[in-house]
């Protein structure tokens, strides 16, 4: 369930923001008994270079981030830890 949800993560990202480089780590066995796992939301962190965040604030990426991923945020992630970056910030 955890690599499906991941490999979700991975095509909804790359297909709208196409990063030249994208890290997705999944951390949700680390808060097993946590109350977000509880409802089956995972925790994940997001390392993501991509031109799409050229001339955006950091809240403007992450909002970016939010809606690349979309629906999954309602159910299947309980929390997404966001480090947006363009090339020459990498």
């Amino acid at each position: 369930m955890s690599l499906e949800r991941t490999e979700r993560l991975r095509e909804r990202l790359q297909e709208q923001l196409q990063p030249s480089a994208l890290e997705i780590i999944d951390e949700s066995a680390k808060h097993a008994g946590h109350a977000g796992a509880a409802s089956g939301g995972g925790h994940f962190i997001v390392n993501i270079v991509a031109e799409a965040f050229r001339g955006n604030n950091p809240l403007q990426r992450h909002r970016l981030v939010y809606a690349a991923v979309g629906d999954m945020m309602q159910q299947e992630i309980h929390a997404l830890s966001i480090n947006a970056r363009t090339p020459e910030e990498s």
